[in-house]
């Protein structure tokens, strides 16, 4: 019986057409992966999440020696919820130079050529390996890769580099910020609303905890990348959510808002943001609420830490990507967080490059351009060229 074959478009179709939301288990796209792999004697290995329904998969394909190339891609996706789509989400659709489906962008489409190209890759006669590394959960704080970093580790594997799929349009990326997630919560005393000053407002105090961040966020544009190569150039900090209360004749008892930072690699955020809030907080948020009760508090809990990612001392891995790429303009920086940060505090030389635009990604109507896809085959060529006569 004839091995499968999928030509790009096709094995985007395939990868597309799994519901991977990072709500949901991304089992089936893994499942389908391993099959496939195994069909050309490809073996596969997994690291589950503690529930079960997601997995990581690592395999590697060419000779057992050391080194090789990483190709890194997660599976998850954001949601669709709300999202007025002109076409399925889950089923490419193609229309003026472009391939429509959640995920096409960010960030199946990279994989998935890797994956049609397998044929290639193993009649190539690789003399240096190349790695699949599939991560789940990157979407929501980049849960699966330590787990994947983790495996190749215990494998004894060390890439000469990692490349990080994720859309930068094929240009090769050296640089970017640190994400950082916070959940404060405000706790405080319940009364009635005509006798407020017996009771602690939990909102109005998260209110002045955001009034301060909201001042703080200003004084961090202060602190500029000196290169400009960020877009902003400097460390960014916004609330995204706000609940609490429970009528309007209620002191509200309990406030939660959430919040993020993203940082400029080199940017500790220790010493940028957290212990000058909580400064404030010790000397003017909680000595007002134990005025009232002890047993107010308001406290921070952190939800996602994502390191940035720096220039390589050694700049091996950035120059291959160049080679791979065909792009010789130096390297560039982005403001949205991957799982490189993960795999270059891991030790691994690692750059981030991949097809489509960050643009289009999260949006209804998620887009690839085809001609970003024939660029990507490009690189994959390359690369087996590469491997090949290393």
């Amino acid at each position: 019986m004839p091995v499968p074959t999928y030509t790009p478009l096709e094995m985007i179709d395939r990868l597309v057409s799994f519901d991977t939301t990072s709500r949901e288990s991304n089992l089936e796209l893994i499942d389908f992966v391993s099959a496939y792999l195994s069909e050309y004697g490809v073996e596969s290995q997994r690291v589950y999440d503690d529930s079960g329904t997601k997995a990581n998969l690592f395999a590697t394909i060419g000779p057992d020696t050391e080194g090789g190339i990483v190709l890194s891609a997660h599976t998850d996706v954001v949601p669709v919820d709300g999202q007025e789509w002109d076409s399925d989400p889950f089923s490419v659709t193609m229309k003026r130079g472009r391939i429509y489906g959640r995920g096409t962008s960010d960030m199946k489409s990279f994989p998935a050529l890797f994956l049609s190209m397998l044929p290639q890759f193993l009649a190539a006669d690789l003399h240096i390996p190349v790695h699949l590394a599939l991560s789940y959960d990157e979407e929501v704080g980049c849960l699966g890769a330590p787990q994947l970093i983790a495996l190749i580790k215990s494998l004894g594997i060390s890439p000469s580099a990692v490349i990080i799929g994720e859309p930068t349009e094929m240009k090769v990326i050296n640089r970017h910020k640190g994400v950082f997630r916070f959940s404060t919560t405000a706790n405080g005393l319940e009364a009635h609303s005509a006798y407020p000053d017996r009771g602690v407002s939990a909102i109005f105090h998260a209110a002045d905890t955001i009034h301060f961040l909201n001042d703080l966020s200003k004084d961090l544009r202060t602190r500029a990348d000196g290169i400009g190569s960020f877009d902003p150039p400097y460390h960014t900090l916004q609330v995204g959510t706000l609940s609490g209360g429970t009528a309007a004749n209620i002191v509200p008892r309990k406030c939660t808002f959430g919040w993020e930072v993203r940082l400029i690699p080199g940017g500790d955020i220790h010493t940028l943001v957290l212990a000058p809030l909580e400064h404030y907080l010790d000397e003017e948020v909680r000595p007002l609420m134990h005025k009232i009760s002890s047993h107010a508090s308001i406290h921070t809990e952190t939800v996602v830490q994502i390191p940035g990612l720096g220039p390589e001392e050694i700049p091996d891995a950035e120059n291959l990507g160049r080679e791979l790429s065909g792009d010789n303009g130096p390297a560039g920086a982005i403001s949205f967080g991957t799982e490189a940060g993960l795999f270059q505090r891991a030790g691994f030389a690692t750059f981030v490059c991949g097809p489509g635009s960050i643009l289009q990604a999260h949006k209804p109507n998620e887009y690839i351009e085809i001609d970003q896809i024939e660029t990507c085959k490009q690189f994959m060529e390359r690369l087996i060229n590469r491997l090949r006569r290393a």
